[in-house]
């Protein structure tokens, strides 16, 4: 069975009433209105009519003046890491409701439930009870682009008693896709990819793919349960157009190779000769991991798809245009297995880094990761890496922390002879990313380092303004050749504490520096035979690529945040005594 909680219910109500009510709505209900003092109970006969009622009634619809409040009854001993989240505005991106969730911890599931109204529905599963619990009390209720979110647990079956009341909860699993024609949210399949499939296609073939009227498209579309952007406006007298595909990886390799196979026959109807190859556009970010060391993924692809695979140079990059072009060559079907695995290897490169940008968003509590201009809006994993624009609604320093949070200072080691590349043209380049980033950027002199190969990037700012910084300076020495394309760029980073936190930095036996390490796979070091600078700080030294030296950079903060509330809290010494001398490690 599947019980309702009725809530804000009048003293006035009478079983009658809601009879009334579920009859003119056409909810069907199995028992009888169970009506309390402010409340009242019913169940419904399945998942579906339970999901109409609260859909169709909560909050819209009044009884003796009062808004009726419908959501699923879930006992306490019933209530864990699963929640159900509703009037979900129907244009968010889900790049955004994902980085809203994990703001409350480890999302484990998102998945979309299909409901007959405008608003979209999710079910989402925290990794811990408390997690949730935190999400219920935040979200239920808060505004969000004028919807106001609806967050209900969803009964874990494995808590309940034997007996009706446990025994009908499976309507929770996805219920296939969505219904088309719905905005956003509601267009994606069930399990859709957050990578959608980018590929070029030759000018003069688009009137095809898009067909009489728009006919082909649509066909293509229904087919294959996706949505397909055709980008005719762009690059204006182009030899070719990008089409962008969003749907379930499968749906995405059936537009595909659809669109291939329309392409051959308007070659042989148009007597157009020149192979047609099937070119794919992924972000450079990715392309290192896709072609794997010595380039054995890619051999690897070609060899079992029986294809020949070629990527454009990154000399072709701008900071405009940050995608790569992956040429396929073969026969349709050759080129759709390539297709399979070229984008397997891809959403897992980006499903790696959006785990870990979730983690860095929990640590740096407000991080809106979507105004770090890593990701586009509308293409999430495609878009510019080292614009020199901040995107909309990335303004630079602080503002979406709601607050003050105070400015850090990091040292960045750089490749000596990639200090141009930062500096730019006229110092234009490091002009921008400090305004992008709201952070001071300065870069040592040559002659404060010497014969050293390395130079010191100097970053102040808050932590949001240092996580942009950074992330762009890897960014370019990527971008600029000063990593192998089968490099990743690993840089050092050191940040300065004071002495007596170091010892809480290393932990007993250097338990808490191994804890670092192990969890941000981040080399962390304190070198012990340090002398401390006229500000009585020392030098902890963080190796790794970007979101390992990220992650490090925000335990190490948060160990020296707790040193810093502990010693607040202690009285202040007496008139005359000496204070504590700091401990030295």
């Amino acid at each position: 069975m599947n019980k309702l909680y009725i809530g804000n219910v009048s003293a006035e109500a009478s079983e009658e009433d809601f009879e009334t009510i579920f009859e003119q709505w056409k909810i069907p209900h199995s028992g009888p209105f169970l009506v309390k003092t402010g409340y009242a109970f019913v169940d419904c006969p399945d998942e579906k009519a339970a999901m109409k009622a609260i859909d169709v009634l909560s909050g819209k619809v009044e009884l003796h003046g009062k808004l009726l409040e419908v959501e699923h009854s879930v006992p306490k001993r019933q209530r864990s890491c699963k929640l159900q989240i509703r009037n979900i505005p129907p244009h968010m991106q889900w790049e955004v409701l994902d980085g809203m969730l994990a703001q409350y911890g480890g999302v484990e599931s998102c998945e979309q439930v299909n409901t007959d109204t405008e608003t979209a529905v999710v079910n989402v599963r925290y990794a811990a009870k408390d997690q949730a619990r935190l999400a219920m009390e935040k979200l239920n209720g808060s505004m969000m682009e004028n919807y106001a979110l609806k967050v209900s647990y969803i009964p874990d079956e494995t808590a309940a008693p034997e007996g009706p009341s446990a025994g009908g909860r499976r309507g929770y699993v996805p219920r296939g896709t969505s219904r088309s024609g719905s905005p956003s949210l509601g267009t994606r399949p069930k399990m859709q990819s957050d990578i959608p499939l980018r590929i070029l296609v030759p000018t003069q073939f688009v009137g095809a793919i898009i067909g009489k009227e728009g006919a082909t498209i649509r066909n293509i579309t229904k087919q294959t349960h996706s949505k397909i952007d055709i980008h005719r406006k762009e690059n204006a007298g182009a030899a070719e157009k990008p089409i962008t595909i969003h749907s379930t990886p499968e749906g995405c390799s059936n537009a595909c190779t659809t669109i291939m196979e329309i392409m051959q026959k308007e070659a042989l109807d148009t007597k157009f000769t020149e192979e047609i190859p099937l070119k794919i556009l992924a972000h450079n970010n990715f392309v290192g991991r896709l072609i794997g060391k010595e380039g054995r993924n890619l051999k690897k692809i070609e060899q079992d798809t029986e294809t020949k695979i070629t990527i454009s140079a990154l000399q072709d990059l701008t900071v405009y245009n940050p995608e790569r072009t992956i040429t396929v060559k073969g026969t349709i079907e050759a080129c759709a297995r390539a297709e399979e695995e070229l984008m397997k290897k891809i959403r897992e490169s980006y499903e790696s880094d959006m785990a870990a940008m979730n983690l860095q968003s929990n640590l740096i509590p407000g991080l809106n990761l979507n105004a770090l201009g890593l990701f586009p809006s509308g293409a999430p994993g495609m878009g510019p890496s080292m614009s020199g624009v901040p995107p909309p609604g990335a303004h630079g320093g602080c503002s979406s922390f709601g607050g003050h949070p105070e400015s850090e200072t990091v040292h960045l080691f750089i490749p000596a002879l990639a200090v141009g590349a930062i500096i730019g043209k006229q110092g234009q380049h490091i002009k921008q990313l400090s305004h992008f980033a709201g952070a001071s950027i300065k870069i040592a002199p040559a002659e404060e380092v010497g014969a050293t190969p390395q130079r010191r990037v100097t970053i102040a700012g808050p932590p949001e303004a240092q996580f942009k910084a950074q992330c762009r300076i890897f960014g370019k020495l990527k971008e600029e050749n000063f990593f192998g394309p089968k490099e990743e760029v690993k840089l050092e980073a050191h940040i300065k504490v004071p002495s007596f936190a170091a010892g809480r930095v290393i932990g007993k036996g250097g338990k808490t520096v191994n804890e670092l390490q192990n969890l941000t796979c981040a080399e962390v070091v304190v070198p012990r035979d340090q002398t401390p600078d006229e500000n009585d700080q020392v030098i902890v030294k963080i190796s790794g690529h970007f979101f390992a030296c990220q992650l490090a950079q925000r335990k190490i903060q948060e160990i020296l945040a707790q040193v810093k509330r502990q010693q607040q809290q202690q009285p202040k010494p007496t008139s005359g005594a000496q204070p504590p001398q700091p401990r030295r490690k």
